[in-house]
């Protein structure tokens, strides 16, 4: 059930609202609100999934129930209700945070996409938020070592702008964290971060995974549905593997970057979009480019900032620190207390050839930690720890 709160002066335009949402989907709870005093009182008590609001009106304008809202509850999607000379406004609400407008009288086609697209947006924010709280206890960046040091520092430089980061490094060796990281410590951080592993999504799938599609566009879209670009909106969008995707997506992501601007699957209609881009891949990109397989200018759009993540191998000093994180996390987990490993079964971890990196040596930690004794010892490390 989407519980929609619409804050509107007049009543003629407030009951044609209703009856239009009424009647499009009946799962739809529709509130209403007289005026914005009354409209924050009841976003102060519910959280509503989508809340439509007049601009003009006595009291408190849509501006100030905006702000008001926002304040509130950081957020919350709003779309503005706006008369004719009221456009200049309703686009500065834009910049205020607001999701979309739509003009008075209300075109029922228009009305009803924007709130199909806010409601779909809302969804995708809203299960991005509980990952979200899981990943910042889940990613933390190990490490004291200078090339670790080096990423921290560039992080604390490149965060705090708008600059896209491209992110290089083999598997496993922690280019998610780096991104989280970026978009932690960024003025995005309060928005979302919506991740997209291109390598594990289908070709034929990956322009409407990241650009949503139309009800008929395909043979099983079944209704319409936001993209990750929409869902990212106000926030980051993180493009793992990037280096996997097609030549036809990678032609409409660069029309993204170049205009702010995204089409679903099956549509013609630019639906804005003010999204940072955080790029990762394991592959030799200029080599590809060289091949045939990726786009020169796209890279040069996400490039802008470089950052290498190094192989485990090339950072052993931080395995000791790497180890007291997993085994204090994997007891966590398991609900057991925290074992500990023995001075020459970390020496021996350290000479170990980390081919998989830091989710290599996490595996094996888990695998000490369940198999090996009271203190993981040197014995423990050669007999359950074999390449």
């Amino acid at each position: 059930m989407s519980k929609i709160l619409i804050i509107e002066d007049e009543a003629a335009i407030r009951r044609v609202l209703v009856k239009i949402l009424s009647e499009e989907n009946d799962s739809y709870e529709v509130t209403e609100a007289e005026d914005g005093l009354a409209g924050i009182e009841l976003i102060k008590k519910e959280d509503y999934d989508l809340v439509l609001c007049d601009i003009k009106m006595p009291k408190m304008d849509g501006v100030e129930v905006l702000e008001a809202a926002k304040k509130l509850k950081p957020e919350i999607t709003m779309v503005m209700i706006s008369g004719h000379g009221d456009l200049d406004t309703a686009v500065n609400t834009m910049r205020l945070g607001a999701f979309d407008y739509i003009s008075k009288p209300p075109d029922l086609n228009r009305l009803l996409n924007t709130v199909r697209i806010a409601l779909d947006r809302k969804e995708l924010v809203v299960e991005n938020t509980l990952l979200k709280k899981k990943v910042s206890k889940n990613y933390q960046m190990i490490g004291d070592s200078e090339a670790i040091s080096q990423i921290k520092d560039m992080i604390e430089k490149v965060a705090p702008t708008e600059a896209r980061v491209f992110i290089t490094g083999p598997n496993g060796t922690g280019k998610e964290l780096v991104a989280h990281w970026i978009h932690q410590k960024s003025d995005r951080s309060k928005g979302p971060m919506i991740e997209v592993n291109c390598a594990a999504i289908p070709s034929e799938l990956i322009e409407s995974e990241l650009f949503g599609h139309v009800k008929g566009a395909f043979t099983s879209a079944v209704k319409d549905r936001a993209g990750k670009f929409e869902a990212a909106n106000g926030g980051t969008i993180f493009l793992d593997e990037i280096g996997d995707m097609s030549l036809p997506a990678q032609a409409k992501v660069l029309r993204a970057l170049q205009e702010n601007k995204v089409q679903r699957v099956g549509s013609d209609k630019d639906i804005k979009v003010n999204v940072r881009v955080v790029a990762a891949t394991n592959k030799d990109l200029k080599k590809e480019i060289a091949e045939g397989n990726f786009r020169e200018d796209l890279y040069h759009r996400l490039a802008v900032i470089l950052i290498k993540v190094p192989a485990l191998n090339d950072r052993r000093e931080d395995i000791p620190l790497l180890i007291n994180y997993f085994t204090k996390k994997i007891a966590e987990e398991h609900g057991t207390a925290q074992k500990t490993f023995s001075e020459k079964a970390v020496k021996l971890l350290q000479e170990y050839d980390w081919t998989g990196n830091i989710r290599e040596l996490r595996n094996v930690i888990e695998r000490l930690i369940i198999l090996g004794g009271a203190t993981v010892s040197e014995e423990d490390v050669k007999s359950f720890a074999s390449k």
